[in-house]
């Protein structure tokens, strides 16, 4: 049962916090805590006392008690915030560890299948949040609950109905009012999540193609859509604070609740109970509240952390992949041509990386070039190499002369010794495209499999190349097999088809 968690199956799985530092840290947070807790006491029995002008003598041991416990609650919150700290930054690096380890493992369309603004939330944000919940939400409600039970305890030595009174409101303070607000916060979130992801991913096309953006006249548009999340997940977040508001009230009125039971329960017990026991019974209270504080922000946590958890599921499990049809068997002969045509979403790219994962049963047998594949910060040459190492600089040079690029090459100082300083940043979107076609041509594996291999470039070049591509004997020599995924293949071009239906809320290419 509490496998089917999704926290709880992170928690174990990628956070794997230490439970050692787990008891320390709730160690030293009951005991900051229960100096509150003990100072409240010792302080109502010291005031009641004093009133009574005993002699100097008998006050001794409760006025040194007071400073101990006043000085050993800031001492010791601040080693327990040292001890929760160290727990969850050493949680959140195992989380980002386990999450890349797992990512690297599993299959490639887990991570390609979503854009890099995506994935940026979910690695970043996501971990971040799954991590809080060491220190947010497990520490605060381990200390309240030990606190809650000790304050409970010692009323009831005095008053048990004053102790049942303390208690209901304890359980309004520290369980309903985080239960109202973590659900509208749930709510909220649910929403904010998407937005905040669209926003990302929207942000990150900003970021990597302005200048594209810019020429083309759509950076505003971009930079617009950008604004318009954010906007939307500022009013997804103000529809949850009605609720909010209300369960932000109650602890107040729990916290009066409890003060005027004790009151009450003071006034009876007045006649027959020492005057120092009766400043305990109505200041204790007021103290036993201080744990249950953080309970909100605890709850609300744990929502996050249960929604960040499940997204990373997701890529970490394959979720999403789990409710998408299965890839239609497709048959490759030796030396065909097959377009694999369709609507972004519709599952292109999938189809791809299953064709590859089948026949690499044959190790090097296939190659998957995927759209966005990385440019690195090195030099021209062995970015291409990284397809064949013993490629000569006469393939190279006659692979870029095809592609388009042999003009851009003579006007760099070093020819193909030219550093890309920052990767794909030193290059533009459409000469990205023909440094990553040029690698396809310096390949030589028997089938190879090309995700939108003329994405930014224009029209007129960009059919040419599809249609050398597809045509045998152009690019690759005729017993090679070439797979290729695009939006659209020019009318002139006769190559056999393999249609991809309209996406229904799918993911990938």
């Amino acid at each position: 049962m509490f496998r089917r968690d999704p926290l709880l199956r992170l928690t174990l799985d990628l956070l794997r916090p230490r439970l050692s530092r787990l008891v320390a840290a709730s160690v030293l947070g009951v005991l900051s805590l229960g100096s509150a807790l003990a100072l409240a006491g010792v302080s109502a029995w010291l005031i009641a006392r004093a009133w009574q002008m005993p002699p100097i003598l008998d006050l001794t041991v409760a006025v040194v008690a007071v400073r101990a416990l006043g000085i050993s609650r800031g001492v010791l919150g601040y080693c327990q915030r040292l001890a929760a700290h160290d727990t969850a930054l050493r949680a959140a690096a195992n989380a980002r560890t386990g999450l890349y380890r797992k990512l690297a493992e599993g299959p490639e369309d887990v991570a390609m299948r979503l854009s890099s603004g995506e994935l940026v939330t979910r690695v970043g944000s996501s971990v971040d949040e799954l991590a809080d919940v060491v220190v947010r939400s497990v520490l605060p409600i381990v200390v309240a609950t030990v606190l809650s039970c000790a304050a409970v305890g010692v009323i009831a030595l005095i008053s048990p109905g004053a102790a049942a009174i303390l208690a209901l409101c304890l359980l309004i303070a520290g369980a309903a009012a985080p239960a109202i607000t973590a659900r509208a916060v749930a709510a909220a979130e649910s929403v904010a999540v998407q937005h905040r992801s669209d926003r990302d991913s929207a942000t990150m096309l900003a970021l990597e193609h302005a200048p594209e953006l810019r020429v083309s006249g759509r950076l505003d548009g971009v930079i617009a859509t950008v604004e318009r999340h954010h906007r939307e997940w500022g009013h997804a977040a103000d529809r949850a604070a009605s609720p909010a508001a209300l369960a932000a009230a109650m602890p107040s009125i729990a916290i009066g609740a409890s003060v005027l039971g004790a009151v009450v329960a003071g006034i009876a017990l007045a006649p027959t109970t020492a005057p120092t026991t009766l400043a305990i019974l109505m200041l204790l209270p007021l103290s036993a509240f201080e744990a249950t504080t953080a309970l909100p922000d605890a709850a609300v946590g744990l929502t996050k952390a249960r929604i960040a958890a499940r997204r990373l599921l997701e890529i970490t499990e394959g979720g999403q992949l789990r409710d998408r049809p299965a890839a239609p068997a497709v048959e490759l002969p030796a030396g065909g041509q097959l377009a694999v045509v369709g609507p972004s979403g519709s599952g292109k790219t999938t189809l791809l990386m299953s064709l590859a994962d089948r026949l690499n049963t044959t190790p090097g047998r296939a190659a998957f070039f995927a759209e966005d594949a990385h440019i690195f910060e090195t030099t021209i040459r062995d970015n291409l190499l990284v397809v064949r190492g013993d490629a000569t600089d006469t393939e190279l040079l006659s692979a870029i002369r095809r592609v388009g690029l042999a003009d851009w090459l003579a006007g760099l100082p070093e020819g193909l010794g030219t550093v890309l300083e920052g990767g794909h940043t030193a290059v533009s979107a459409g000469q990205r495209r023909r440094l990553l076609l040029a690698r396809v041509l310096i390949s030589d594996f028997p089938v190879v499999l090309l995700d939108e291999p003329t994405e930014n470039l224009d029209a007129a070049d960009g059919e040419r190349i599809l249609v050398e591509i597809l045509t045998p004997g152009e690019w690759f020599a005729a017993d090679r097999t070439v797979v290729v995924a695009t939006h659209h293949l020019p009318d002139t071009l006769d190559c056999p088809v393999l249609g991809c239906p309209q996406p229904t809320g799918a993911v990938g290419g």
